[in-house]
């Protein structure tokens, strides 16, 4: 049904909406997953801008989020898309890292500012070597490139401690916050 950009429309216009309230100084910073179809709509650029003006948020406290798979089906395509916005100022994540056709190659081409470590592995690190090791390369990696890391599914303590362990920069999962509306 094509319906996922004007979903991403809708969400990028609510977080925004959010994310008002925001001044230079704060911290937070509003995530918003984007789809691969939205992010081959060339109004898109436009539209964020607009936003951005609308809703005077600073562009610093906003992170698109465009899975690897996503962002590789239209290499050219994404990362020209990543450039326009990042040149207002706004943030971006590669998500799901690892879960796709990962290739660190990517990260040399793709102009994004974290790097969200796939969660399956995350979840699994614990009992896991191989896991342990995917997640550990991939935030060396990441941080090499220099870029921050976040580790999704860190659903208990345990998960959060070896995240530290592993020197990742950030953690995302139910044991820290569970989403709530906005």
């Amino acid at each position: 049904y094509n319906l996922m950009p004007d979903i991403d429309r809708w969400v990028i216009d609510h977080v925004m909406a959010y994310m008002s309230g925001s001044n230079d100084e704060d911290e937070d910073i509003g995530f918003v997953n984007l789809s691969g179809t939205t992010i081959n709509d060339p109004a898109l650029t436009a539209y964020i801008s607009e936003k951005l003006e609308q809703y005077q948020v600073p562009a610093h406290h906003i992170c698109f989020e465009i899975t690897e798979t996503a962002a590789i089906s239209n290499l050219g395509t994404a990362i020209k898309f990543i450039e326009a916005v990042r040149d207002m100022g706004c943030l971006f994540a590669l998500d799901d890292f690892g879960s796709g056709m990962s290739s660190f190659s990517y990260l040399r081409s793709l102009p994004v500012d974290f790097i969200k470590i796939d969660g399956e592995f995350v979840r699994n690190m614990d009992n896991n070597e191989m896991d342990r090791a995917i997640v550990e390369a991939i935030n060396s990696i990441g941080h090499v490139a220099g870029l921050k890391t976040i580790g999704e599914y860190a659903e208990t303590e345990k998960i959060i401690q070896n995240l530290k362990d592993l020197n990742v920069d950030f953690a995302q999962g139910y044991a820290i916050e569970k989403p709530h509306r906005i």
